[in-house]
């Protein structure tokens, strides 16, 4: 099976070169950009299956990541984006989705799961980071009735108990929850088991299969 081509956009050289070093085995790395100039000139030659692209990005118009996915989706809509930031702000989470980006994750993501987040963007899906999905949620939910219906049934649920939620239902344990969100193993459980409660579902399969019928994966 061929490796995906991926350019990876960061105005970081740094971090450009440990991303390279992290999944360079698995993807093809065929270009770099540190700028929203760099990046559309890049894409444009090496028309990548998947670009990763920072939010904050120098040059153009100020308008960064998203900048550069309007532009380049203009002329090759083929190309898929896919959000690499450190930053969790909903405003930047928003913009860059709006743009075209199919999926957000944020710089603390694992190497195998960035390297799974960008094949599933390649084969169409949307990815994003757990704890950022409800702001797309909220800001695109009521497109659709199956969309708004998962908005409701969302706000049955606190804040916390949406991001046990999400990752739960991402297959994460109880003790990879736990250190994900800085909370203690039973108090993960005990969220658990009121968004068992409050959703009506039976199990974590269930919840799964919950989640994933109303695209919060």
């Amino acid at each position: 099976m061929s490796r995906l081509r991926v350019v990876l956009v960061d105005d970081h050289a740094l971090f450009r070169a440990g991303t390279k070093a992290e999944v360079g085995a698995a993807l093809d790395i065929v270009g770099e950009a540190a700028s929203v100039e760099e990046a559309q000139a890049v894409i444009a030659q090496t028309r990548p299956d998947v670009v990763l692209l920072d939010v904050h990005l120098p040059g153009g118009a100020g308008g960064g990541g998203a900048e550069v996915a309007r532009a380049v989706l203009r002329d090759h809509p083929e190309v898929r984006f896919l959000a690499l930031s450190v930053s969790d702000a909903a405003a930047d989470v928003v913009a860059v989705i709006r743009a075209g980006a199919r999926g957000y994750v944020t710089k603390a993501i694992g190497a195998g799961e960035l390297v799974d987040a960008v094949r599933r963007v390649a084969d169409g899906d949307a990815v994003f980071s757990p704890r950022l999905a409800g702001f797309v949620l909220d800001a695109f939910g009521a497109a659709t009735g199956d969309v708004a219906v998962a908005a409701d049934e969302l706000d049955s649920l606190t804040a916390r108990e949406q991001e046990v939620m999400r990752l739960i239902a991402r297959g994460y344990t109880y003790r990879e929850t736990a250190a994900e969100l800085f909370i203690s193993i039973k108090t993960v459980e005990t969220h658990v088991s009121a968004v068992l409660r409050k959703l009506q579902l039976s199990n974590r399969s269930a919840l799964t299969r919950w989640a994933a019928r109303r695209n919060l994966l």
